[in-house]
């Protein structure tokens, strides 16, 4: 199991270290006396299990900040009703929020718009931006009723899944755009989910890397969403690259 990169650069500092101080302890013996000295994949091997240890640890940390920061806004919702808890999660998730005939309020504005928020309670949610957002299975259900959203962009946002995607179908009646370009974790499963999304009209599938097949998966969305403009890759080029290419060399009977 391969260690993180970090905790090499430290192991390897302190076998350098370890190394440096036993070759000059090395030099002041006489010779022959002198030990052998150890190469850094034994010292690696010494310590595995430590190494797997905190390779573990740190993933549970990770996993539950993650958590944390997907926890359930209900108490929230019951108060003071979805529009305003879903513009919280989202705001403190680092995204931007668009009430109904508002301008955007991004991350940074939180202390003005909780400041004024009581004012947001009966307008809309009708865009979310969570650009690079850590939202989860779980923080979907603080999205979901958002019953009036229009726009939503999930672009590049690390844990959306096909799971996530599967949840979309409670906003049919009202979501027009939605971008999942760059999501890592959306695979065809996750696309073919969004087969209730008759209404979308703008659609941003690009830089998937868990599509295996790009431009025939844009393809197949496309006829399942016919009224969709479906932004991703040229299908005539993922289907036969480089056919506009001539290799260098095959004579080209123009020339001559």
């Amino acid at each position: 199991m391969a260690a993180p990169r970090a905790f090499l650069c430290l192991v390897a500092r302190q076998w350098n270290g370890k190394a440096r101080g036993i070759h000059s302890m090395s030099e002041s013996m006489t010779p022959g006396s002198s030990p052998k000295r150890r190469t850094l994949l034994e010292f690696l091997a010494d310590h595995f299990q430590d190494v797997q240890t905190l390779r573990e640890y740190l993933l549970q940390k990770q996993i539950r900040k993650v958590n944390q920061e997907n926890r359930s806004y209900s108490g929230i919702q019951e108060r003071y009703g979805p529009y305003i808890s879903g513009a919280f999660f989202i705001l403190n998730q680092g995204g931007a929020v668009k009430f109904q005939d508002k301008e955007w309020i991004l991350q940074h504005e939180r202390g003005h718009f909780l400041a004024e928020f009581q004012k947001f309670q009966n307008i809309p949610v009708e865009a979310v931006d969570a650009s690079g957002c850590a939202i989860n299975y779980q923080g979907m259900s603080n999205i979901l009723p958002l019953k009036e959203l229009r726009s939503l962009s999930l672009q590049r946002c690390p844990n959306v899944d096909d799971w996530c995607l599967g949840r979309l179908h409670v906003l049919a009646a009202s979501l027009q755009e939605l971008s999942l370009a760059g999501c890592p974790r959306v695979s065809e499963r996750g696309l073919a989910c969004l087969h209730h999304l008759q209404n979308l009209r703008r659609l941003d599938i690009s830089g998937l890397p868990a599509v295996s097949h790009p431009g025939l998966t844009q393809i197949l969305v496309e006829e399942m969403l016919p009224h969709c403009e479906v932004l991703g890759v040229d299908w005539t080029q993922s289907l036969n690259p480089g056919a506009d290419q001539q290799p260098e060399d095959t004579p080209n009977p123009l020339s001559s």
